[in-house]
Protein backbone atom coordinates (compact mmCIF):
# COMPACT_ATOMS: atom_id res chain seq x y z
CA UNK A 1 0.00 0.00 0.00
CA UNK A 2 1.23 3.52 -0.70
CA UNK A 3 2.05 6.12 2.35
CA UNK A 4 0.70 7.70 3.96
CA UNK A 5 -2.11 6.76 3.67
CA UNK A 6 -5.26 9.48 3.49
CA UNK A 7 -7.46 9.78 6.50
CA UNK A 8 -9.97 12.16 4.97
CA UNK A 9 -12.44 10.10 2.09
CA UNK A 10 -12.90 11.64 -1.13
CA UNK A 11 -16.93 11.92 -1.47
CA UNK A 12 -16.51 14.22 -4.33
CA UNK A 13 -16.22 11.42 -6.41
CA UNK A 14 -20.15 10.96 -6.50
CA UNK A 15 -21.20 14.82 -6.42
CA UNK A 16 -18.17 17.58 -6.50
CA UNK A 17 -18.84 20.58 -4.11
CA UNK A 18 -20.81 19.48 -1.41
CA UNK A 19 -23.26 20.82 0.38
CA UNK A 20 -23.57 22.94 -2.35
CA UNK A 21 -23.01 20.20 -5.13
CA UNK A 22 -24.87 21.38 -8.36
CA UNK A 23 -24.88 17.69 -9.44
CA UNK A 24 -26.36 16.46 -5.79
CA UNK A 25 -29.28 18.92 -6.67
CA UNK A 26 -30.05 17.26 -10.79
CA UNK A 27 -29.19 14.07 -8.87
CA UNK A 28 -32.54 14.98 -6.56
CA UNK A 29 -34.73 16.12 -9.68
CA UNK A 30 -34.09 13.05 -11.23
CA UNK A 31 -34.82 10.93 -8.86
CA UNK A 32 -38.10 12.61 -8.03
CA UNK A 33 -38.74 12.82 -11.52
CA UNK A 34 -38.30 8.59 -11.52
CA UNK A 35 -40.86 8.58 -8.37
CA UNK A 36 -43.19 10.28 -9.81
CA UNK A 37 -42.78 7.83 -13.08
CA UNK A 38 -42.70 5.52 -10.58
CA UNK A 39 -46.05 6.39 -9.06
CA UNK A 40 -48.27 6.75 -12.07
CA UNK A 41 -47.51 3.45 -13.39
CA UNK A 42 -48.58 1.96 -9.89
CA UNK A 43 -51.90 4.49 -10.17
CA UNK A 44 -52.97 2.86 -13.59
CA UNK A 45 -51.85 -0.57 -13.18
CA UNK A 46 -54.39 -3.03 -13.06
CA UNK A 47 -53.52 -5.84 -10.67
CA UNK A 48 -52.89 -9.21 -13.18
CA UNK A 49 -55.55 -11.40 -12.89
CA UNK A 50 -54.00 -14.02 -14.90
CA UNK A 51 -50.54 -15.66 -15.25
CA UNK A 52 -49.81 -14.10 -18.75
CA UNK A 53 -50.59 -10.78 -17.32
CA UNK A 54 -47.99 -10.74 -14.31
CA UNK A 55 -45.18 -10.41 -16.62
CA UNK A 56 -47.05 -6.77 -16.94
CA UNK A 57 -45.05 -5.95 -13.34
CA UNK A 58 -41.91 -6.31 -14.17
CA UNK A 59 -40.76 -3.48 -15.87
CA UNK A 60 -42.41 -1.51 -12.47
CA UNK A 61 -40.18 -3.70 -10.03
CA UNK A 62 -37.38 -2.42 -12.32
CA UNK A 63 -37.93 1.15 -11.83
CA UNK A 64 -38.98 0.45 -8.54
CA UNK A 65 -34.86 -1.04 -7.71
CA UNK A 66 -33.49 2.10 -9.37
CA UNK A 67 -34.84 4.33 -7.24
CA UNK A 68 -34.14 2.47 -4.27
CA UNK A 69 -30.51 2.34 -5.22
CA UNK A 70 -30.49 6.11 -5.86
CA UNK A 71 -31.92 6.59 -2.36
CA UNK A 72 -29.70 5.14 -0.44
CA UNK A 73 -26.74 6.92 -2.72
CA UNK A 74 -28.36 10.36 -2.22
CA UNK A 75 -29.09 9.35 1.73
CA UNK A 76 -25.40 8.08 1.69
CA UNK A 77 -23.89 11.40 0.74
CA UNK A 78 -25.75 13.25 2.75
CA UNK A 79 -25.07 11.29 6.02
CA UNK A 80 -21.07 11.51 5.04
CA UNK A 81 -21.34 15.49 4.71
CA UNK A 82 -23.10 15.96 7.92
CA UNK A 83 -21.12 13.57 9.73
CA UNK A 84 -17.49 15.13 8.64
CA UNK A 85 -19.02 18.40 9.84
CA UNK A 86 -21.66 18.65 12.30
CA UNK A 87 -21.26 22.56 11.50
CA UNK A 88 -22.04 22.20 7.89
CA UNK A 89 -26.04 23.30 7.87
CA UNK A 90 -26.77 23.18 4.18
CA UNK A 91 -25.56 19.36 4.78
CA UNK A 92 -28.70 18.97 7.66
CA UNK A 93 -30.79 20.88 4.59
CA UNK A 94 -29.98 18.21 2.51
CA UNK A 95 -30.39 15.67 4.40
CA UNK A 96 -34.17 16.59 5.07
CA UNK A 97 -34.44 17.03 1.40
CA UNK A 98 -33.73 13.24 0.98
CA UNK A 99 -35.73 12.17 4.10
CA UNK A 100 -38.46 13.82 2.22
CA UNK A 101 -37.99 12.17 -1.15
CA UNK A 102 -37.73 8.98 1.35
CA UNK A 103 -40.93 9.19 2.87
CA UNK A 104 -42.67 9.78 -0.87
CA UNK A 105 -40.34 6.61 -2.21
CA UNK A 106 -42.23 4.79 1.20
CA UNK A 107 -45.34 5.55 0.49
CA UNK A 108 -44.76 4.68 -3.60
CA UNK A 109 -43.41 1.54 -1.77
CA UNK A 110 -46.98 1.24 0.03
CA UNK A 111 -48.91 1.36 -2.95
CA UNK A 112 -46.97 -1.44 -4.81
CA UNK A 113 -47.40 -3.55 -1.57
CA UNK A 114 -50.89 -3.33 -1.93
CA UNK A 115 -50.76 -3.99 -5.37
CA UNK A 116 -48.87 -7.64 -4.69
CA UNK A 117 -51.58 -8.22 -1.83
CA UNK A 118 -54.40 -7.67 -4.95
CA UNK A 119 -52.81 -10.51 -7.51
CA UNK A 120 -54.90 -13.69 -7.80
CA UNK A 121 -52.89 -16.48 -6.73
CA UNK A 122 -52.49 -17.88 -9.96
CA UNK A 123 -50.62 -14.33 -11.49
CA UNK A 124 -48.44 -14.25 -7.89
CA UNK A 125 -47.40 -17.49 -8.40
CA UNK A 126 -46.45 -16.60 -11.98
CA UNK A 127 -44.54 -13.86 -10.96
CA UNK A 128 -42.42 -15.83 -8.49
CA UNK A 129 -41.54 -18.02 -11.53
CA UNK A 130 -40.12 -15.47 -13.67
CA UNK A 131 -36.63 -16.20 -14.12
CA UNK A 132 -36.07 -12.20 -14.50
CA UNK A 133 -37.30 -12.42 -10.25
CA UNK A 134 -35.52 -15.26 -9.45
CA UNK A 135 -32.96 -13.22 -6.50
CA UNK A 136 -36.06 -11.24 -5.40
CA UNK A 137 -38.35 -14.00 -4.83
CA UNK A 138 -38.12 -13.72 -1.52
CA UNK A 139 -38.36 -10.15 -0.56
CA UNK A 140 -41.47 -9.87 -2.53
CA UNK A 141 -43.58 -12.88 -0.78
CA UNK A 142 -42.14 -11.04 2.49
CA UNK A 143 -43.55 -7.70 1.53
CA UNK A 144 -46.87 -8.99 0.48
CA UNK A 145 -46.93 -10.56 3.76
CA UNK A 146 -46.17 -7.99 5.79
CA UNK A 147 -48.38 -5.69 3.76
CA UNK A 148 -51.18 -7.82 4.79
CA UNK A 149 -50.24 -6.64 9.02
CA UNK A 150 -50.79 -2.78 8.16
CA UNK A 151 -52.95 -0.21 7.73
CA UNK A 152 -54.90 0.33 4.52
CA UNK A 153 -52.50 1.90 2.15
CA UNK A 154 -53.34 5.46 2.08
CA UNK A 155 -53.31 5.40 5.89
CA UNK A 156 -49.69 4.22 6.24
CA UNK A 157 -48.73 6.88 3.05
CA UNK A 158 -49.92 9.51 5.48
CA UNK A 159 -47.87 7.85 8.49
CA UNK A 160 -44.87 8.56 6.03
CA UNK A 161 -45.62 11.81 5.38
CA UNK A 162 -45.96 12.71 8.58
CA UNK A 163 -43.17 10.96 9.57
CA UNK A 164 -40.64 13.36 8.25
CA UNK A 165 -41.74 16.37 10.65
CA UNK A 166 -42.43 14.39 13.14
CA UNK A 167 -40.87 10.96 13.79
CA UNK A 168 -37.82 11.49 12.12
CA UNK A 169 -37.47 15.36 12.92
CA UNK A 170 -36.90 14.24 16.75
CA UNK A 171 -34.25 11.78 15.84
CA UNK A 172 -32.60 14.92 13.47
CA UNK A 173 -33.33 17.29 16.85
CA UNK A 174 -31.10 14.81 18.71
CA UNK A 175 -28.34 15.07 16.03
CA UNK A 176 -28.20 18.81 16.55
CA UNK A 177 -27.74 18.27 20.15
CA UNK A 178 -25.20 15.76 19.99
CA UNK A 179 -23.65 18.43 17.67
CA UNK A 180 -23.16 21.41 20.13
CA UNK A 181 -21.94 18.98 22.62
CA UNK A 182 -18.19 19.67 23.75
CA UNK A 183 -16.02 18.55 26.65
CA UNK A 184 -13.64 21.30 28.13
CA UNK A 185 -10.35 19.64 29.37
CA UNK A 186 -6.86 21.19 30.19
CA UNK A 187 -4.15 19.69 28.22
CA UNK A 188 -0.77 21.09 28.50
CA UNK A 189 -1.97 24.50 30.32
CA UNK A 190 -4.57 24.95 27.80
CA UNK A 191 -8.01 24.54 28.02
CA UNK A 192 -9.14 22.42 24.77
CA UNK A 193 -12.56 21.96 23.81
CA UNK A 194 -13.43 18.00 22.71
CA UNK A 195 -16.53 17.10 20.30
CA UNK A 196 -18.35 13.71 21.60
CA UNK A 197 -16.28 11.47 19.52
CA UNK A 198 -13.22 13.05 21.03
CA UNK A 199 -13.77 12.77 24.37
CA UNK A 200 -15.34 9.14 23.93
CA UNK A 201 -11.67 8.60 22.58
CA UNK A 202 -10.03 10.15 25.61
CA UNK A 203 -12.10 7.53 28.10
CA UNK A 204 -9.84 5.15 26.67
CA UNK A 205 -6.73 5.96 28.45
CA UNK A 206 -4.75 4.22 30.20
CA UNK A 207 -4.38 6.59 32.92
CA UNK A 208 -7.40 6.50 35.46
CA UNK A 209 -7.10 9.73 36.23
CA UNK A 210 -7.75 11.01 33.16
CA UNK A 211 -11.12 8.41 32.74
CA UNK A 212 -12.29 9.51 35.60
CA UNK A 213 -12.27 13.19 35.03
CA UNK A 214 -13.47 12.89 31.32
CA UNK A 215 -15.96 10.38 32.65
CA UNK A 216 -16.98 12.24 35.03
CA UNK A 217 -17.16 15.74 32.97
CA UNK A 218 -19.06 13.78 29.97
CA UNK A 219 -21.93 13.00 32.59
CA UNK A 220 -21.69 16.40 33.72
CA UNK A 221 -22.65 17.49 29.99
CA UNK A 222 -24.79 15.35 29.22
CA UNK A 223 -27.03 16.17 32.07
CA UNK A 224 -26.98 19.85 30.69
CA UNK A 225 -28.62 18.41 27.40
CA UNK A 226 -30.81 15.79 29.15
CA UNK A 227 -34.13 17.22 28.72
CA UNK A 228 -33.31 17.46 24.70
CA UNK A 229 -32.42 13.99 24.73
CA UNK A 230 -35.31 13.23 26.69
CA UNK A 231 -37.80 14.74 24.88
CA UNK A 232 -36.60 13.21 21.46
CA UNK A 233 -36.79 9.41 22.82
CA UNK A 234 -39.51 10.17 24.72
CA UNK A 235 -41.54 11.29 20.98
CA UNK A 236 -39.59 9.07 19.33
CA UNK A 237 -41.03 6.09 21.75
CA UNK A 238 -44.71 8.00 21.52
CA UNK A 239 -44.56 7.76 17.55
CA UNK A 240 -43.46 4.12 17.52
CA UNK A 241 -46.18 3.18 20.46
CA UNK A 242 -49.24 4.93 18.79
CA UNK A 243 -48.45 3.56 15.22
CA UNK A 244 -47.98 0.31 16.54
CA UNK A 245 -51.20 0.52 18.37
CA UNK A 246 -53.19 1.97 15.70
CA UNK A 247 -51.93 -1.55 13.68
CA UNK A 248 -53.22 -3.75 16.38
CA UNK A 249 -49.78 -4.66 17.17
CA UNK A 250 -49.07 -5.10 21.19
CA UNK A 251 -45.55 -6.71 21.34
CA UNK A 252 -42.94 -3.98 20.95
CA UNK A 253 -40.49 -6.41 19.87
CA UNK A 254 -42.58 -7.42 16.80
CA UNK A 255 -40.76 -4.99 14.08
CA UNK A 256 -37.60 -5.25 15.11
CA UNK A 257 -37.73 -8.77 15.04
CA UNK A 258 -39.65 -8.62 11.81
CA UNK A 259 -36.66 -6.02 10.25
CA UNK A 260 -34.17 -8.25 11.24
CA UNK A 261 -36.00 -11.26 9.76
CA UNK A 262 -35.28 -13.42 13.23
CA UNK A 263 -37.70 -14.91 15.69
CA UNK A 264 -38.75 -13.87 19.42
CA UNK A 265 -37.63 -17.89 19.92
CA UNK A 266 -34.35 -17.27 18.45
CA UNK A 267 -33.50 -14.08 20.60
CA UNK A 268 -34.98 -15.68 23.76
CA UNK A 269 -32.54 -18.35 23.33
CA UNK A 270 -29.33 -16.03 22.53
CA UNK A 271 -30.51 -14.42 25.57
CA UNK A 272 -30.83 -17.17 27.78
CA UNK A 273 -27.81 -18.41 26.91
CA UNK A 274 -25.63 -15.58 27.81
CA UNK A 275 -27.52 -14.94 31.00
CA UNK A 276 -26.54 -18.40 32.28
CA UNK A 277 -22.56 -17.72 31.18
CA UNK A 278 -21.60 -14.64 32.53
CA UNK A 279 -20.00 -15.94 36.07
CA UNK A 280 -17.08 -16.42 33.75
CA UNK A 281 -16.69 -12.94 32.66
CA UNK A 282 -17.12 -11.51 36.00
CA UNK A 283 -13.99 -13.62 37.61
CA UNK A 284 -12.36 -11.62 34.62
CA UNK A 285 -13.52 -8.24 35.40
CA UNK A 286 -12.48 -9.28 39.24
CA UNK A 287 -8.86 -9.93 38.12
CA UNK A 288 -8.81 -6.67 35.87
CA UNK A 289 -10.07 -4.84 38.72
CA UNK A 290 -6.81 -6.47 40.70
CA UNK A 291 -4.51 -5.84 37.85
CA UNK A 292 -5.21 -2.08 37.73
CA UNK A 293 -5.14 -1.62 41.53
CA UNK A 294 -9.04 -1.29 42.40
CA UNK A 295 -11.19 -3.49 44.48
CA UNK A 296 -14.18 -3.07 41.54
CA UNK A 297 -14.23 -1.47 38.40
CA UNK A 298 -16.38 1.47 37.63
CA UNK A 299 -17.55 2.07 33.89
CA UNK A 300 -15.04 3.78 32.96
CA UNK A 301 -12.51 1.37 34.31
CA UNK A 302 -14.36 -1.63 31.63
CA UNK A 303 -12.61 -0.89 28.86
CA UNK A 304 -9.36 0.88 30.06
CA UNK A 305 -6.35 -1.13 28.32
CA UNK A 306 -4.17 -3.60 31.39
CA UNK A 307 -0.56 -3.83 31.80
CA UNK A 308 2.21 -1.15 31.07
CA UNK A 309 3.24 -1.52 27.72
CA UNK A 310 -0.23 -0.43 26.41
CA UNK A 311 0.15 -0.85 22.41
CA UNK A 312 -0.71 2.31 20.37
CA UNK A 313 -1.04 1.81 16.20
CA UNK A 314 -0.13 4.92 13.71
CA UNK A 315 -3.21 4.73 10.87
CA UNK A 316 -0.36 2.95 8.63
CA UNK A 317 0.41 0.55 11.06
CA UNK A 318 -3.42 -0.32 11.89
CA UNK A 319 -4.45 -0.68 8.52
CA UNK A 320 -1.16 -2.83 7.32
CA UNK A 321 -2.41 -5.33 10.25
CA UNK A 322 -5.74 -5.38 8.97
CA UNK A 323 -4.66 -6.05 5.50
CA UNK A 324 -2.14 -8.26 6.47
CA UNK A 325 -5.07 -10.67 8.49
CA UNK A 326 -7.59 -10.41 5.88
CA UNK A 327 -5.38 -11.92 3.81
CA UNK A 328 -4.75 -14.71 5.83
CA UNK A 329 -8.15 -16.21 5.63
CA UNK A 330 -8.91 -14.22 2.23
CA UNK A 331 -7.63 -12.54 -0.17
CA UNK A 332 -10.32 -10.95 -2.20
CA UNK A 333 -11.13 -9.19 1.63
CA UNK A 334 -7.28 -7.90 1.61
CA UNK A 335 -8.18 -6.76 -1.71
CA UNK A 336 -11.31 -4.76 -0.98
CA UNK A 337 -9.34 -3.28 1.98
CA UNK A 338 -6.44 -1.86 -0.01
CA UNK A 339 -8.38 -0.34 -1.92
CA UNK A 340 -10.69 1.33 0.94
CA UNK A 341 -7.20 2.58 2.69
CA UNK A 342 -5.72 4.15 -1.07
CA UNK A 343 -8.20 5.37 -2.87
CA UNK A 344 -9.96 7.75 0.11
CA UNK A 345 -12.75 5.79 1.22
CA UNK A 346 -12.48 6.50 4.98
CA UNK A 347 -12.67 9.57 7.01
CA UNK A 348 -10.59 8.71 9.77
CA UNK A 349 -8.87 12.01 11.18
CA UNK A 350 -9.07 13.01 14.60
CA UNK A 351 -10.62 16.59 14.38
CA UNK A 352 -13.24 18.52 15.86
CA UNK A 353 -16.46 18.75 14.68
CA UNK A 354 -17.38 15.35 13.64
CA UNK A 355 -19.79 13.46 14.84
CA UNK A 356 -19.22 10.51 17.29
CA UNK A 357 -19.24 7.22 16.77
CA UNK A 358 -18.12 4.77 13.58
CA UNK A 359 -20.07 3.41 10.74
CA UNK A 360 -19.68 2.43 7.31
CA UNK A 361 -22.60 3.68 4.37
CA UNK A 362 -22.53 2.86 0.64
CA UNK A 363 -22.66 3.97 -2.34
CA UNK A 364 -24.57 1.15 -4.53
CA UNK A 365 -24.90 2.88 -7.65
CA UNK A 366 -21.14 3.71 -7.84
CA UNK A 367 -20.26 0.42 -6.29
CA UNK A 368 -18.30 1.97 -3.55
CA UNK A 369 -18.75 2.06 0.57
CA UNK A 370 -17.76 4.92 2.71
CA UNK A 371 -16.34 4.78 6.18
CA UNK A 372 -16.24 6.68 8.68
CA UNK A 373 -14.53 7.17 12.55
CA UNK A 374 -12.28 8.95 14.78
CA UNK A 375 -9.09 7.38 14.65
CA UNK A 376 -6.42 8.03 18.01
CA UNK A 377 -4.26 4.90 17.44
CA UNK A 378 -5.74 2.60 20.22
CA UNK A 379 -5.91 -1.27 19.59
CA UNK A 380 -10.20 -0.48 19.69
CA UNK A 381 -9.51 1.52 16.75
CA UNK A 382 -8.13 -1.15 14.56
CA UNK A 383 -10.54 -2.76 15.79
CA UNK A 384 -13.55 -0.46 14.74
CA UNK A 385 -11.65 -0.11 11.58
CA UNK A 386 -11.89 -3.69 10.54
CA UNK A 387 -15.21 -3.96 11.75
CA UNK A 388 -16.59 -1.25 9.32
CA UNK A 389 -14.64 -3.01 6.64
CA UNK A 390 -16.35 -6.10 7.38
CA UNK A 391 -19.50 -4.17 6.67
CA UNK A 392 -18.02 -2.52 3.78
CA UNK A 393 -16.83 -5.91 2.09
CA UNK A 394 -20.43 -7.56 2.66
CA UNK A 395 -21.85 -4.68 0.38
CA UNK A 396 -18.92 -5.31 -2.14
CA UNK A 397 -19.73 -9.10 -2.55
CA UNK A 398 -23.46 -8.11 -3.55
CA UNK A 399 -23.26 -4.90 -5.77
CA UNK A 400 -24.31 -6.96 -8.46
CA UNK A 401 -27.12 -8.47 -6.89
CA UNK A 402 -31.09 -6.12 -7.87
CA UNK A 403 -31.93 -4.23 -5.29
CA UNK A 404 -33.87 -6.07 -3.25
CA UNK A 405 -31.78 -8.46 -2.95
CA UNK A 406 -29.46 -6.21 -1.00
CA UNK A 407 -31.76 -5.50 1.86
CA UNK A 408 -29.75 -7.91 4.52
CA UNK A 409 -31.03 -6.81 8.21
CA UNK A 410 -28.77 -5.35 11.04
CA UNK A 411 -28.19 -8.85 12.60
CA UNK A 412 -26.39 -10.43 9.37
CA UNK A 413 -24.82 -6.95 9.06
CA UNK A 414 -23.26 -6.53 12.01
CA UNK A 415 -22.26 -10.71 11.52
CA UNK A 416 -20.06 -9.47 8.17
CA UNK A 417 -18.51 -6.72 10.75
CA UNK A 418 -17.64 -8.21 13.72
CA UNK A 419 -16.33 -11.73 11.34
CA UNK A 420 -13.62 -9.10 10.46
CA UNK A 421 -13.01 -7.81 13.47
CA UNK A 422 -12.62 -11.59 14.95
CA UNK A 423 -10.25 -12.23 12.19
CA UNK A 424 -7.75 -9.20 13.24
CA UNK A 425 -8.19 -10.03 16.55
CA UNK A 426 -7.64 -13.43 17.04
CA UNK A 427 -4.88 -13.33 14.33
CA UNK A 428 -3.23 -10.47 16.39
CA UNK A 429 -3.28 -12.65 19.97
CA UNK A 430 -1.84 -15.49 17.90
CA UNK A 431 0.88 -13.73 16.26
CA UNK A 432 1.80 -11.30 19.64
CA UNK A 433 5.78 -10.92 20.33
CA UNK A 434 5.72 -11.09 23.96
CA UNK A 435 3.09 -12.24 26.60
CA UNK A 436 2.35 -8.51 27.45
CA UNK A 437 1.46 -7.75 23.80
CA UNK A 438 -0.69 -11.26 23.57
CA UNK A 439 -2.12 -9.94 27.60
CA UNK A 440 -3.05 -6.53 26.31
CA UNK A 441 -4.33 -8.15 22.14
CA UNK A 442 -6.31 -10.30 24.45
CA UNK A 443 -7.63 -8.31 26.99
CA UNK A 444 -8.65 -5.88 24.32
CA UNK A 445 -10.35 -8.90 22.35
CA UNK A 446 -12.56 -10.03 25.85
CA UNK A 447 -13.62 -6.47 26.11
CA UNK A 448 -15.84 -6.90 22.77
CA UNK A 449 -17.12 -10.00 24.48
CA UNK A 450 -17.92 -8.47 27.71
CA UNK A 451 -19.33 -5.08 25.38
CA UNK A 452 -21.54 -7.65 23.41
CA UNK A 453 -23.05 -9.58 26.77
CA UNK A 454 -23.27 -6.90 29.11
CA UNK A 455 -23.26 -3.47 27.60
CA UNK A 456 -25.38 -4.35 24.87
CA UNK A 457 -27.62 -6.56 27.24
CA UNK A 458 -28.02 -3.76 29.20
CA UNK A 459 -29.40 -1.57 26.58
CA UNK A 460 -31.63 -3.86 25.26
CA UNK A 461 -32.77 -4.46 29.18
CA UNK A 462 -33.23 -0.43 29.31
CA UNK A 463 -35.15 0.20 26.14
CA UNK A 464 -37.94 -2.56 26.72
CA UNK A 465 -38.88 -1.29 30.10
CA UNK A 466 -38.57 2.44 28.89
CA UNK A 467 -41.26 1.29 25.99
CA UNK A 468 -43.45 -0.66 29.59
CA UNK A 469 -43.15 2.85 30.79
CA UNK A 470 -43.85 5.13 28.06
CA UNK A 471 -47.53 3.70 27.01
CA UNK A 472 -47.87 5.45 30.34
CA UNK A 473 -47.37 8.71 29.17
CA UNK A 474 -43.82 10.93 29.46
CA UNK A 475 -40.91 9.40 31.25
CA UNK A 476 -38.87 11.90 33.41
CA UNK A 477 -34.81 12.79 32.94
CA UNK A 478 -34.48 11.20 36.34
CA UNK A 479 -36.53 7.94 35.32
CA UNK A 480 -34.62 7.85 32.19
CA UNK A 481 -31.40 7.79 34.34
CA UNK A 482 -33.11 4.74 36.99
CA UNK A 483 -33.30 3.18 34.09
CA UNK A 484 -30.17 3.30 32.73
CA UNK A 485 -28.73 2.48 36.00
CA UNK A 486 -31.22 -0.62 36.79
CA UNK A 487 -30.47 -2.00 33.49
CA UNK A 488 -26.72 -1.92 33.26
CA UNK A 489 -26.43 -3.27 36.83
CA UNK A 490 -28.73 -6.14 36.21
CA UNK A 491 -26.73 -6.88 32.57
CA UNK A 492 -23.17 -6.75 34.37
CA UNK A 493 -24.93 -8.81 37.96
CA UNK A 494 -23.93 -5.63 40.11
CA UNK A 495 -19.94 -5.85 39.47
CA UNK A 496 -19.74 -2.16 38.80
CA UNK A 497 -19.26 0.21 41.81
CA UNK A 498 -19.97 3.46 39.29
CA UNK A 499 -22.71 3.57 36.25
CA UNK A 500 -23.53 5.56 33.51
CA UNK A 501 -26.93 6.62 34.45
CA UNK A 502 -26.98 9.19 30.99
CA UNK A 503 -26.06 6.53 28.69
CA UNK A 504 -29.48 6.84 27.49
CA UNK A 505 -28.65 10.17 26.35
CA UNK A 506 -24.78 9.71 25.01
CA UNK A 507 -25.89 6.98 22.52
CA UNK A 508 -26.60 7.68 19.38
CA UNK A 509 -28.34 4.31 18.73
CA UNK A 510 -31.39 5.24 21.22
CA UNK A 511 -32.25 8.00 18.92
CA UNK A 512 -31.64 6.23 15.00
CA UNK A 513 -34.89 6.23 13.52
CA UNK A 514 -34.54 3.63 10.60
CA UNK A 515 -33.88 0.68 12.99
CA UNK A 516 -35.72 0.10 16.50
CA UNK A 517 -34.22 -1.85 19.44
CA UNK A 518 -30.72 -1.18 17.66
CA UNK A 519 -28.79 -3.26 19.75
CA UNK A 520 -29.27 -7.29 20.00
CA UNK A 521 -28.76 -7.12 16.55
CA UNK A 522 -25.26 -6.72 17.37
CA UNK A 523 -25.22 -9.39 20.03
CA UNK A 524 -26.64 -11.67 17.58
CA UNK A 525 -23.67 -10.51 14.75
CA UNK A 526 -21.05 -11.42 17.30
CA UNK A 527 -22.05 -14.70 18.36
CA UNK A 528 -23.16 -15.44 14.57
CA UNK A 529 -19.95 -14.79 13.58
CA UNK A 530 -18.19 -16.10 16.06
CA UNK A 531 -19.97 -20.02 14.78
CA UNK A 532 -18.42 -18.88 11.27
CA UNK A 533 -14.91 -18.27 12.63
CA UNK A 534 -15.09 -21.32 13.90
CA UNK A 535 -16.20 -22.97 10.50
CA UNK A 536 -13.55 -21.07 8.83
CA UNK A 537 -10.85 -22.31 11.21
CA UNK A 538 -11.83 -25.86 10.59
CA UNK A 539 -12.06 -25.22 6.57
CA UNK A 540 -8.90 -23.37 6.27
CA UNK A 541 -9.13 -21.44 2.42
CA UNK A 542 -11.67 -23.34 1.36
CA UNK A 543 -14.19 -21.28 3.48
CA UNK A 544 -14.02 -17.99 1.61
CA UNK A 545 -16.04 -19.23 -1.09
CA UNK A 546 -18.48 -20.64 1.62
CA UNK A 547 -18.64 -17.35 3.45
CA UNK A 548 -19.23 -15.40 0.29
CA UNK A 549 -22.03 -17.32 -0.47
CA UNK A 550 -22.96 -16.94 2.79
CA UNK A 551 -23.11 -13.34 2.76
CA UNK A 552 -24.46 -13.13 -0.91
CA UNK A 553 -27.87 -14.99 0.90
CA UNK A 554 -28.58 -12.56 3.62
CA UNK A 555 -30.96 -10.31 1.63
CA UNK A 556 -33.03 -13.25 0.54
CA UNK A 557 -33.95 -15.53 3.46
CA UNK A 558 -34.43 -15.29 7.55
CA UNK A 559 -31.49 -15.88 10.05
CA UNK A 560 -32.41 -19.57 10.88
CA UNK A 561 -33.08 -20.03 6.89
CA UNK A 562 -29.83 -18.70 6.82
CA UNK A 563 -28.15 -20.70 9.48
CA UNK A 564 -29.34 -24.13 8.26
CA UNK A 565 -28.79 -23.63 4.40
CA UNK A 566 -24.94 -22.48 5.28
CA UNK A 567 -23.88 -23.84 8.57
CA UNK A 568 -26.33 -26.67 9.41
CA UNK A 569 -27.39 -25.40 12.69
CA UNK A 570 -31.02 -25.22 14.47
CA UNK A 571 -30.90 -21.26 15.99
CA UNK A 572 -33.59 -21.74 17.92
CA UNK A 573 -32.07 -24.31 20.03
CA UNK A 574 -28.87 -23.36 22.64
CA UNK A 575 -26.49 -25.70 21.17
CA UNK A 576 -24.82 -23.19 18.59
CA UNK A 577 -25.13 -20.24 20.89
CA UNK A 578 -23.70 -22.05 23.35
CA UNK A 579 -20.67 -22.97 21.53
CA UNK A 580 -20.30 -19.53 20.51
CA UNK A 581 -20.29 -18.42 23.84
CA UNK A 582 -17.65 -20.85 24.63
CA UNK A 583 -14.78 -19.79 22.38
CA UNK A 584 -15.45 -16.44 24.26
CA UNK A 585 -14.84 -18.53 27.35
CA UNK A 586 -11.70 -19.54 26.38
CA UNK A 587 -10.34 -16.03 25.91
CA UNK A 588 -11.27 -15.23 29.59
CA UNK A 589 -9.72 -18.52 30.80
CA UNK A 590 -6.41 -18.10 29.01
CA UNK A 591 -6.37 -14.66 30.19
CA UNK A 592 -6.71 -15.52 33.70
CA UNK A 593 -3.92 -18.12 33.29
CA UNK A 594 -1.81 -15.76 32.01
CA UNK A 595 -2.57 -13.10 34.74
CA UNK A 596 -2.27 -15.31 37.65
Amino acid sequence: MKHPLPQTWNVDRFFEGGSGSASFAQYLRELEGKLAMLEGQLASLQPPTTAAESVSLLPIIELLQQCALALREADSFTACLAAENQSDKAAIVLSGKVKSIGAAYATVLTTFDDRLTKLSDEAWQALLALPELADVTYPLEERRLLAADKLPPEQEALINELAVDGYHGWGELYNTTVSKFRVAIEENGETVQLSAGQAANRMHSSDRTVRQRIFHQWEKEWSEHADYCADALNHLGGFRLKLYERRGWDDILKEPLSINRMSRETLDTMWRVIEGGKDVFLRYMERKARLLGLEQLSWYDVEAPVGEGVQTFTYDEGAKLIVEQFRRFSPRMAQFAEEAFENGWIEAEDRAGKRPGGFCTSFPVAEETRIFMTYAGTASNVATLAHELGHGYHQHVMNDLPALAQEYAMNVAETASTFAEMIVADAAVKAAASEQERLTLLEDKIQRSVAFYMNIHARFLFETRFYEERRNGLVSVERLNELMTEAQREAFCGSLDEYHPHFWASKLHFYITEVPFYNFPYTFGYMFSTGLYAEALRRGEAFEEQYVALLRDTGRMTVEELALKHLGVDLRQPQFWQQALDLSIEDVEQFLQLTE
